[in-house]
């Protein structure tokens, strides 16, 4: 291969032409390492002057230049009778299959898609300068009218040429398909390897969970007592300092639920089946106005929502929600919520709606991440899991989630579920 270049390239050189500064670069690098001769040109009409001027051994030639592109180059190249038998390689990503009828019009020698590799571009201009003789035996021209996309297109080109450049896409595409068969092993590969981390850590965090619920109630229950039974034994200081330990407890063993939730939503089975969630939303509010929040609601539940999903999932997501609706609202001098739904594009949306504290929507781009709040635990309680586990829940059963508020003026969230 090296005495090859050494004949060639004795009296001559290559014409590159590239617009991009940094490719430039690398492809002089390209051709001193293989020591050629070269002429680098920023456009077609720099290159053509180039090449008039002092006629190259072979050129390569990006197709997207300002002033004059690679087609229309090579299309003057091969257009002038001192310049035709020159060899022309075209660089392209090949993204557009009108790419090769534009290379045949053209009469292109060869296609090198890019990003290219040093070794396979040295073997194409080894192939065109080894083989140009071929093209000088007498080759006639011919002209083929073809229909591509319903399009005629004339194509004037030796029968060599058409060859080398439909040779030269086959074994693109060819390369270009080893590596998505390659690429698409690596990526089974690392998704079998994120399932086992998925199920290494849902099982991390489901004993982990377990583990800390026994000593925790046990800090909790034994503070309640003390805070009974020695109430007229601590000062005041001493019941602060209880009262503080069992707030921490009882955010900790929420925190623990949260977290074993958000764990069971990605694992557990899905049993779907026909569920009434205007009840299971009425049942949801009584349970949560009982025990959480007192204040004076409006509450309005819709009639005869339905939907095919997992029942337990489906309590996990408005618990959460409706919680969310009832808690935020709740310092509102005429606290309401609203779970409700409606029909767009042939999909049921269902919602729920309050009139509480909001949020900035700007701000709520990782709304659905687990621990992200975006109000104080001093404004209102929380562990930032639940919205996370909604999302899981929503997603697993073909659904999405979106949201709508505003600071002061309530937020809404709504769901599909397919």
């Amino acid at each position: 291969m090296e005495n090859l270049f050494q004949i060639n390239f004795e009296k001559g050189h290559v014409l590159a032409v590239e617009d991009s500064l940094v490719q430039a670069k690398k492809i002089k690098y390209f051709f001193d390492q293989n020591n050629m001769p070269s002429v680098i040109c920023s456009n077609g009409k720099e290159a053509l002057e180039s090449a008039k001027e002092n006629k190259p051994v072979l050129i390569i030639s990006d197709i997207m230049m300002p002033v004059m592109d690679g087609y229309e180059l090579c299309k003057n190249i091969k257009q002038d009778p001192e310049l035709f038998d020159i060899p022309f390689i075209l660089l392209t990503s090949l993204g557009d299959p009108l790419d090769i009828i534009k290379g045949l019009q053209a009469g292109a020698d060869n296609f090198i898609t890019k990003p290219y590799d040093s070794d396979y571009l040295l073997s194409r201009i080894n192939y065109l300068i080894a083989n140009r003789h071929i093209r000088k035996m007498g080759s006639s021209d011919m002209s083929i009218e073809i229909i591509f996309q319903n399009q005629k297109f004339q194509i004037n080109s030796e029968k060599k040429q058409i060859l080398d450049l439909l040779l030269s896409v086959y074994e693109a595409a060819v390369n270009k398909n080893m590596h998505l068969i390659e690429a698409q092993r690596q990526l089974e590969k690392m998704n079998e390897s994120l399932n086992i981390a998925n199920k290494e850590l849902e099982a991390f965090s489901h004993t982990v969970s377990h583990d800390l619920k026994s000593p925790l109630n046990a800090v909790i229950g034994f503070a309640d007592l003390l805070k009974i039974d020695y109430e007229g034994i601590l000062d005041s200081d001493g019941q602060s300092y209880l009262d503080y330990i069992i707030k921490a407890g009882r955010n900790m063993a929420q925190l623990i639920e949260d977290l074993l939730a958000f764990s069971q939503s990605g694992r557990t089975e899905l049993m779907p089946e026909k569920i009434n969630l205007s009840e299971m939303a009425a049942t949801i509010c009584k349970d949560l106005r009982a025990i959480n929040y007192v204040a004076r609601y409006d509450v309005k539940i819709d009639e005869g929502i339905t939907v095919f999903a997992d029942p337990k999932m489906m309590a996990v997501v408005l618990n959460n929600l409706i919680g969310n609706a009832l808690k935020y609202s709740q310092k509102q001098s005429a606290p309401s919520v609203h779970i409700g739904s409606f029909e767009t594009n042939g999909k049921k949306v269902i919602f729920v709606r309050d009139n509480g504290a909001g949020f900035d929507m700007q701000k709520a781009d990782t709304l659905f991440r687990p621990f992200i709040r975006l109000h104080s635990n001093q404004e209102f309680q929380g562990t930032g899991v639940g919205l996370s586990t909604v999302k899981r829940v929503v997603e697993r059963h073909g659904g999405a989630i979106w949201f709508e508020s505003e600071p002061n003026k309530g937020a809404t969230f709504y769901f599909t579920i397919d």
